[in-house]
């Protein structure tokens, strides 16, 4: 049984207000019996990768801190299929469920969480697909109009970008997987940087 909670709250743009969702959430978990540790609110897009309060909620699940997390829908917590399934998937090994108004408990260590995360799991996989298939078009009619495609030799925009900050990271013992999904970085490209920077 979920005992503390941390209430997370998003709308995507300035005109809207979270009250709404704070409102609910509060009366539900007084209702459930939940024990709420803070609420957590922020305005943006679900696309963007820059939630600095649901990296504080993120936070507060790795340090053990809170057992469950309360969102109004889960479209208010994922910003994709994949991002989703993905924290999903970090929140279990900490032993976190995430939780909806409408009832729905994602605990990935019951055999319904298990069905539903291999569900998403397989969502999560055709997503993948259609965005290789895009970008398989997108590079062939680029080469059929004559464009020279891929990175100019000893070019790496990202590389040189992010390379303090992943060392950093890699430094405070964080995954290749946690560091890449913090940055928006393919896990690949994390690699490349520790790799490099060991040969050196």
């Amino acid at each position: 049984m979920v005992q503390k909670v941390a209430i997370y709250c998003r709308v995507s743009t300035t005109d809207q207000s979270c009250s709404r969702q704070e409102r609910d959430l509060l009366d539900y978990a007084q209702k459930a019996g939940y024990s709420v540790v803070g609420v957590w609110k922020e305005t943006g897009s679900g696309t963007k990768n820059n939630r600095t309060q649901r990296k504080e909620v993120m936070s507060l699940a790795q340090a053990r801190k809170i057992d469950g997390i309360l969102v109004t829908e889960l479209t208010r917590w994922g910003r994709s299929t994949i991002d989703l399934i993905t924290t999903l998937q970090d929140l279990a090994h900490w032993g976190v469920s995430v939780i909806a108004t409408t009832g729905l408990q994602f605990d990935l260590t019951t055999p319904q969480g298990k069905l539903i995360a291999s569900v998403m799991a397989s969502l999560a996989e055709f997503e993948r697909d259609l965005v290789r298939e895009r970008v398989r078009s997108g590079l062939a009619a680029a080469k059929a109009k004559g464009k020279k495609l891929g990175r100019r030799p000893g070019q790496r925009v990202k590389a040189d970008k992010y390379g303090p900050k992943v060392l950093q990271m890699v430094s405070e013992g964080h995954s290749y997987r946690y560091i890449a999904r913090e940055l928006n970085l393919s896990k690949t490209t994390v690699n490349d940087i520790v790799q490099r920077q060991r040969r050196t």
